[in-house]
């Protein structure tokens, strides 16, 4: 009974070990059958990996000279100021360089994915140390960093220059806010005038103006930066906020606005908006309407504007910090200059908190004569007689006296002086409270 027992238990373990070394070898054909495939699949792998290579590099060649137009620094785009050939030069030379790396490096790390594919039988070289490659892969990147470090201090220092004593020029300020900016142009005088924060204050003074500084009182606040073409212009950058960016893209000026620490920048525009726009013009890409839904607007040539952009990412409000800029002759600034009102004139003169409301200012006397002049001229040429009347707008008496105010000497200086210049004129004067009885 036991040794039938251990016979049957014999034949067991043999059946047993017969299943398992069929289980074994079926094991053992599967798995080099996976090592066959995966080799196929290294290899179709590698292929493709040529492919995509071939592909990659020739999309990428084309998309950049076929937007090259739309890029700035290439096509029509060139530089909008005197300093912009020299950061053009710069980055042409980069790209030089780091196009070339780009290329080679993309062949080399795609060729040796295909030729170094797994393969049966594959073994991969020991090489801990190679001299001569380590000495050209650390010499030529070396050599080629030098150079291009020198050529862009050259650049920089050229761009970054300030202004030299008693160099011609004209200075304007950009100050940055959520989300604007804030643009300061001197007066007559040609001066900007002092600002302390602690005067800042919404809507009545919003830059802190000095009100008691006299420079301050010609100075205009307009909506666009409006600038002579030829004319070197130094700008004063801050930030009231946050960091903001002062960027002009196509005059490849771009410096940070940041909040107590003054920047600058000095540039000269050398094309004036309208000169850029026939630029434009000659170019295909820009006849398209400048409306994709109005197929009449007119192109897009036509339509440009240079801007003021901010290129620091300040909050959600970001995008809207935009400006036009518009680059006009000599002429044409001049005359544009003239027509803009001092901000102080227009928006603090005589209000309640207004510091000087009780004098009468130079700005005030010049521009009074000025136009007393020119009534006076008017009233030479005239024909009829009630042309001849001219009015003195600013003559006042003290309160319940019959005794001139202080205040009126200016306009009887400017009367004094029309006299001299004209003394055999023979004048009439009449009290503006007679004209009232006569209209009654």
């Amino acid at each position: 009974m036991s040794t039938g027992l251990i016979i049957i238990a014999c034949l067991a373990l043999i059946v047993i070990v017969i299943i398992q070394i069929g289980k074994v070898t079926e094991l053992a054909a599967k798995i080099r059958g996976e090592e066959t495939v995966q080799f196929e699949s290294n290899k179709r792998s590698a292929n493709f990996m040529l492919l995509f290579l071939v592909g990659f590099l020739i999309l990428t060649i084309w998309s950049a000279w076929h937007y090259k137009n739309w890029m700035l620094g290439y096509g029509p785009h060139e530089s909008a100021s005197a300093h912009g050939g020299a950061l053009d030069s710069a980055f042409n030379i980069t790209l030089f360089f780091t196009g070339i790396v780009f290329v080679l490096t993309h062949i080399a790390l795609f060729w040796f994915a295909y030729k170094y594919k797994g393969i049966k039988g594959g073994v991969a070289d020991f090489m801990p140390h190679d001299t001569k490659l380590e000495v050209i892969w650390t010499a030529i990147p070396a050599v080629v960093m030098c150079f291009l470090v020198i050529r862009g201090l050259v650049a920089w220092n050229e761009v970054m220059a300030d202004i030299a004593d008693g160099e011609e020029h004209m200075e304007i300020e950009a100050t940055g806010q959520q989300f604007l900016w804030h643009l300061r142009y001197p007066g007559p005088d040609g001066k900007l005038g002092a600002r302390n924060f602690k005067l800042l204050k919404s809507g009545e003074n919003p830059l802190g103006q000095d009100w008691t500084d006299d420079k301050n009182l010609d100075d205009f606040m307009p909506a666009d930066l409006v600038l002579p073409v030829g004319k070197k212009v130094r700008v004063r950058i801050t930030a009231l906020d946050v960091l903001h960016n002062f960027d002009l893209p196509h005059f490849r000026v771009k410096m940070d606005a940041v909040p107590g620490m003054p920047t600058y920048f000095v540039f000269t525009p050398t094309k004036t908006t309208e000169e850029y726009r026939q630029q434009l013009s000659k170019y295909p890409e820009y006849q398209q309407p400048s409306d994709p839904k109005d197929p009449k607007s007119p192109p897009l040539w036509k339509t440009f504007e240079y801007e003021l952009a901010c290129a620091e990412l300040c909050g959600k409000g970001h995008f809207s910090m935009k400006k036009i800029v518009r680059i006009v002759s000599e002429e044409e600034y001049e005359k544009w200059a003239k027509e803009q009102q001092s901000f102080y004139l227009s928006s603090v003169r005589g209000k309640d908190f207004d510091p000087r409301k009780d004098e009468v200012l130079d700005i005030e006397v010049r521009q009074r004569k000025q136009d007393f002049d020119t009534a006076v001229d008017k009233a030479l040429s005239a024909t009829k007689p009630e042309e001849k009347v001219i009015r003195l707008n600013y003559v006042y008496y003290k309160t319940g006296s019959a005794e001139l105010d202080d205040k009126s000497k200016y306009e009887l200086d400017n009367l004094t002086a029309v006299l001299n210049k004209y003394p055999k004129m023979t004048i009439e004067l009449e009290d503006k409270r007679l004209w009232r009885d006569k209209a009654r």
